[in-house]
């Protein structure tokens, strides 16, 4: 059987990364099926929704929370992810291609194959959520897993925005949060660049009062 992988949220400083597999035959597989960072919002949640609700479409989902991302490398654990996400689904005798998250694809797939059960075959591509619906279903629903993760910390905390260090929504957020309580709310990837010059700013402007 087929399958593929890939994940959303690597980049963000704020929430978990999560990975995706999807083991299905081709022919099971919904229309419509892209990269989905190319389908709007509803197209994206419009066939998470079916790839879910198909019973002969099996989905493994992995979880990589701020606590581990802190505590290790996002190269390790990104391999991590996909070989966590592929496990959940794969039998032996199973081939796959998860979307390369290395500059050396080749790397990423025997990376990735060394973590799973004998007999699975794993190959890693660039660009591959966009040629490969395998992938392309994988990606779709990492990135709803992931959205409605952010969606759920947004009614915890309020407006946080995206969640990636670009984001002036999301730096506003942090800093409005450290300045209040000296700290960054739990699902903060706390090792970012981003947090340390938010700490070292606030470091500043109280020795500039003092």
């Amino acid at each position: 059987m087929r399958f593929g992988a890939d994940e959303a949220g690597k980049g963000p400083v704020i929430g978990s990364m999560f990975a995706a597999a999807v083991r299905a035959r081709g022919s099971d597989l919904p229309d419509g099926i892209d990269d989905s960072k190319r389908l709007s919002a509803p197209e994206r949640e419009s066939l998470a929704d079916r790839l879910r609700a198909e019973d002969r479409i099996e989905i493994g989902l992995a979880e990589i929370t701020p606590e581990r991302i802190d505590a290790g490398n996002m190269n390790d654990l990104t391999v991590a992810a996909h070989a966590e996400a592929i496990a959940a689904v794969v039998e032996g005798g199973d081939r796959g291609l998860c979307d390369a998250a290395d500059t050396d694809a080749a790397r990423f797939g025997t990376r990735v194959e060394k973590r799973l059960p004998a007999g699975v075959s794993v190959r890693a591509a660039h660009g591959a959520d966009a040629s490969d619906d395998h992938v392309g279903a994988a990606s779709v629903v990492a990135k709803s897993r992931r959205e409605r993760h952010v969606e759920a910390l947004r009614e915890r905390f309020g407006d946080l925005g995206s969640g990636y260090p670009s984001d002036p929504t999301t730096r506003s957020f942090l800093r409005r949060y450290y300045a209040e309580r000296g700290t960054f709310p739990p699902p903060t990837r706390t090792s970012w660049s981003t947090c340390a010059s938010i700490r070292s700013a606030a470091e500043q402007s109280g020795l500039d009062e003092f």
